[in-house]
């Protein structure tokens, strides 16, 4: 399907709000958690899309600041999906030079969870393929927040002089640090906003609202969401 789109113009980086694995599993009449299950699925094939086709960077809002409101045996089985996807995936991720980069406070999260990310991120620190980059328990308020701190602590140890204060500095602040913007953040479920997702990041994103939920996300809608950024005029503010 994107056999005759020049590769030079498909997006940098892609990031991706995954949403409706509840609503899916409920049309189902399964549990919430089976959601979650097949969401897990559709991430394993995104993920491999994205590094078939040379994507550089994408990024996943897997686990926000707010997610520790739903129900604590939600929370559990999130916590434990995301222990079960590390270690059933790593080896493979790792074979195909995929870096796994972790957007958010993991000190929060529970140490086996923890514990599994830094072998991760670990084993996967050299590898030049697909960045992927794992948003968990990331809220993007508190992430600029949390930049303006350390910002301010720098300021006032003299590390940085407040004249150079500008976007690119504070950028560094942030997460994503050194990671180029997104240039297609997309949303499943039909859902249409960001919900604290990269706010800082997204500023100049091409956003795309797919009415597909989570799990029913595949190949084939990643490269209608390709083809749709790829028709698109990027101005920046500027005029083309």
């Amino acid at each position: 399907m994107l056999g005759d789109i020049d590769k030079g113009k498909l997006p940098v980086h892609i990031a991706i709000i995954m949403d409706g694995n509840g609503r899916w599993a409920q049309k189902k009449g399964l549990p919430r958690v089976m959601g979650h299950k097949a969401g897990m699925e559709a991430l394993k094939k995104t993920v491999k899309s994205c590094s078939d086709l040379g994507i550089k960077i994408l990024t996943v809002y897997a686990f926000s600041t707010e997610n520790w409101n739903r129900p604590q045996d939600e929370v559990n089985y999130l916590m434990d999906l995301l222990v079960e996807y590390m270690r059933r995936e790593v080896n493979a991720l790792h074979k195909n030079k995929v870096k796994i980069k972790i957007l958010g406070e993991v000190d929060m999260l529970p140490d086996q969870t923890r514990t599994e990310i830094e072998e991760a991120i670990e084993l996967t620190k050299n590898n030049e393929g697909l960045q992927f980059n794992i948003a968990l328990n990331y809220g993007g308020r508190a992430e600029i927040l949390r930049a303006c701190r350390n910002l301010i602590k720098d300021l006032e140890a003299g590390n940085l002089d407040m004249d150079s204060a500008d976007e690119k500095v504070f950028s560094n602040y942030l997460y994503t640090s050194n990671d180029p913007d997104p240039d297609l953040i997309i949303r499943t479920s039909g859902e249409q906003r960001i919900s604290n997702f990269l706010l800082w990041q997204g500023a100049y994103s091409e956003l795309l609202f797919v009415d597909q939920l989570w799990p029913d996300f595949d190949e084939a809608v990643l490269h209608s969401a390709i083809l749709e950024y790829k028709n698109r005029s990027r101005r920046f503010g500027a005029l083309k």
